[in-house]
């Protein structure tokens, strides 16, 4: 349970008030004590000085008649009266009688009666087993031929009582002023109490992220100024936490959106920030901030180019390849981060992996097209000159002009796919869908193959369930792709061998797949069977082809929206797999 501010300023204040009327109390109980404690001393003195001054003037009472004589001074001076002779033996006694004297104790010890022997005068304060009481004992010495030492005693039931008296003073003081300080207390703080208030509920908008300027008047006292010293803080501490969130926010979306990876280390070698690009780079995780870059960067050429941003060397731009993803190609640079910041380094790494693969892949189209161009060219040319050479040959006339005519048909067919590739990726064909019998499409593919099949003696089968039947395709399209995957997996499968296309449908897509019995793709080459002239190796190069058959096959079924794939069969051969949308809405979801 939370105390209120009111509440706690209200018990404080009545707990002072009524401490302070406590002490006030205890101290005048404690002086009224010892200024009655002083009188009845220097009362009893008297007494003592005067009943040694009596006895010295009757020096012939003795024994009974000296005991009367102190049982009537005790009752004149309302107090015990003992005479003690020189030996400390009580000879009278104003509270015992004659037979009683013998039982007590010698008083030659007594503090007051050895204060006496050496002064003439003393006194102390104690319990008297007599009596059974506390008493103030004063002696004097006496010229009495048996009386050596007067003593005189005074209850302190007197000082008591005038104590009590006091205290029920006091009591009745502090029952009628406690009444009237719970009043005034509770009055007196309900402004300041309000005033915390107000302070407290701007307080708590503050925490709540309302940093508006509040219209309350915080007084002119101290607790007004700290108040508006501690709103004009956070005022301006809001202004500038502001400005940091939005250049934060802008430097987060930046490094987010940034394809380049970016790491940077305070002046300890520690990693302040990875975005999301480095840690895909440099396969680490959100974890690795807060610890040291050497710690969790293993290649050496980036911890050399941060160490030497740390020691602000100029650092030049590097070409590096990682150990844990060498297909890929970087570009890093490293610089110091000023002093004035705190110190420390960044380092930027940009991914040239595609720019590398797009030039590898230009030089190689350069060189497969050079190549396929200059083979029929060179055999034209060369036949065109046996012809021109010996024209009469008849025979060799017609053999000769047959070849020609193959390699022009070879050259037209490399340009068209050439054409058709850079009509594909300049998006150039337009998909036209429309309901498609997939098991009449294969049929025709098989059809139109037929002539290849029949003379490798080989069998193609096809398997499409009811429910995977009809497809919205564009026919032409899909038949394009599927004549050339049936025709590719014709050429590598060996004589007497089976091809198989089959077609399969679940709630999103179509899945076509075309499975042949050849020798299989490498598994470092299933990626790149689909890259333009590319080759996987001489057990697998297609005399007559042009090497293009993939590329535009992986071009089409993407125009489709959908994916195709490569892989090895365990018991041998490879499979392509197609897998196109169901419809137009499922394209983003395979």
């Amino acid at each position: 349970m939370t105390t209120r501010f009111r509440t706690k300023v209200f018990v404080s204040s009545v707990v002072v008030a009524a401490v302070s009327l406590l002490v006030v109390a205890l101290l005048l109980s404690s002086q009224v004590r010892e200024q009655q404690r002083d009188a009845i001393a220097q009362r009893l003195t008297d007494e003592a000085r005067l009943i040694a001054d009596l006895l010295s003037a009757a020096p012939t009472l003795r024994g009974a008649a000296l005991d009367d004589e102190a049982d009537r001074l005790g009752q004149y001076i309302s107090g015990r009266v003992t005479l003690i002779a020189e030996d400390g033996t009580v000879v009278a006694d104003s509270t015992q009688t004659l037979d009683e004297l013998a039982t007590l104790e010698n008083h030659a010890s007594r503090p007051e009666v050895v204060a006496a022997r050496e002064t003439g005068l003393g006194d102390s304060q104690r319990y008297s087993t007599t009596v059974r009481a506390d008493l103030l004992y004063v002696a004097a010495r006496a010229t009495h031929p048996v009386v050596r030492y007067v003593r005189v005693a005074l209850p302190l039931t007197v000082i008591d009582g005038q104590l009590a008296a006091i205290r029920y003073s006091t009591l009745v003081a502090l029952g009628a002023a406690i009444p009237i300080a719970l009043v005034l207390a509770w009055l007196l703080s309900a402004p300041l109490a309000r005033r915390v208030q107000a302070i407290a509920r701007v307080a708590s908008r503050y925490s709540s992220g309302d940093l508006s300027q509040p219209a309350y008047d915080y007084g002119a006292d101290e607790l007004g100024t700290v108040a508006r010293v501690l709103d004009a803080s956070v005022q301006e501490l809001g202004r500038r936490l502001d400005e940091l969130s939005r250049d934060r926010a802008r430097t987060d979306a930046i490094l987010t959106g940034m394809m380049e990876g970016v790491l940077v280390v305070d002046r300890d070698g520690r990693l302040q920030l990875v975005n999301h690009a480095a840690q895909q780079m440099l396969h680490v995780d959100g974890s690795a901030t807060g610890r040291r870059y050497v710690e969790v960067i293993r290649h050496p050429d980036i911890a050399a180019q941060l160490g030497s941003a740390l020691r602000g060397e100029d650092v030049g731009s590097r070409e590096l390849s990682l150990v844990r993803d060498p297909g890929r190609t970087f570009v890093s640079r490293a610089a110091a981060v000023a002093s004035a910041g705190g110190g420390g380094a960044v380092l930027v790494l940009h991914d040239v992996s595609d720019l590398r693969r797009m030039d590898q892949m230009r030089r190689d189209f350069v060189a497969n097209v050079s190549h396929e161009l200059r083979t029929p060219l060179t055999a034209i040319r060369g036949y065109v000159e046996a012809l021109i050479d010996d024209p009469a040959d008849a025979a060799n006339t017609r053999r000769f002009l047959d070849i020609i005519r193959g390699q022009s048909t070879r050259m037209d067919r490399l340009v068209t796919d050439l054409l058709r590739l850079a009509r594909l990726d300049a998006r150039q064909e337009a998909l036209e869908r429309a309901p498609c019998d997939l098991q009449q499409l294969f049929e025709e593919v098989a059809a139109d193959l037929a002539p290849s099949i029949d003379a490798r003696r080989q069998r193609i089968t096809i398997d499409v369930p009811a429910d995977a039947r009809e497809a919205s395709v564009d026919a032409a399209k899909l038949h394009d792709v599927v004549r050339n995957l049936v025709e590719n997996a014709v050429h590598y499968s060996p004589e007497g061998a089976d091809v198989h296309v089959g077609a399969a449908r679940d709630a999103r897509a179509y899945t076509i797949t075309v499975t042949d019995s050849g020798p299989g793709i490498p598994p470092e080459d299933l990626t790149r069977v689909f890259e333009r002239f590319y080759r996987v190796d001489k057990s697998r190069s297609r005399p007559g082809g042009t090497g293009l058959g993939l590329a535009i096959v992986k071009h089409l079924v993407e125009l489709h929206g959908g994916t195709v794939t490569a892989a090895n069969r365990p018991e041998g051969g490879a499979v392509f797999t197609v897998t196109l949308p169901a419809s137009a809405a499922d394209v983003t979801r395979i």
